[in-house]
């Protein structure tokens, strides 16, 4: 498994510190997130999925811990929208470059508006998807917020 990726490069390119952690990944499981925290041994809310979703028609990037559900109510008021919902695979793997279960927000072939759960800003160290199934990132949720130019907000119920 190749440890460059669009997200690698992205956060290199940025000066942002960070550390890359590869993981047995399993295309069965329902819930990828969850498996990734497993697999690392790593506190399910301290890895963060990556979700793509659309509010009022129009994509938005969602990062929140591994073990909590996007509150779709929440989402559309921080995106200044009326209603929102999860966007389909393929259009992600369209519209991100990458595929589902490596989706990352680092390096997305289109920059789209992208918000952070803001209670993950508490952890002084966070894992997020590094762009390809199977490869985290480990960095601070401050510089991830940074780079990706990312709201915090309240969105997981």
């Amino acid at each position: 498994m190749s440890k460059t990726t669009r997200a690698t490069q992205t956060l290199t390119n940025a000066a942002i510190a960070f550390t890359t952690h590869s993981y047995d990944y399993d295309p069965s499981v329902d819930r990828i997130g969850m498996a990734a925290a497993d697999a690392m041994g790593e506190p399910p809310h301290r890895v963060l999925k990556t979700l793509m979703a659309e509010v009022d028609g129009k994509p938005v990037c969602v990062v929140v811990p591994s073990d909590r559900e996007v509150n779709m109510k929440k989402l559309a008021a921080a995106a200044s929208g009326k209603s929102a919902a999860m966007m389909k695979p393929a259009a992600a793997e369209r519209l991100t470059g990458y595929h589902v279960g490596g989706i990352s927000p680092f390096g997305q072939k289109k920059t789209v508006p992208t918000y952070i759960e803001a209670a993950a800003l508490a952890e002084p160290l966070v894992y997020i998807n590094g762009g390809q199934r199977g490869l985290q990132v480990r960095l601070a949720p401050a510089d991830a917020l940074l780079v990706l130019n990312a709201t915090a907000v309240t969105l997981v119920t």
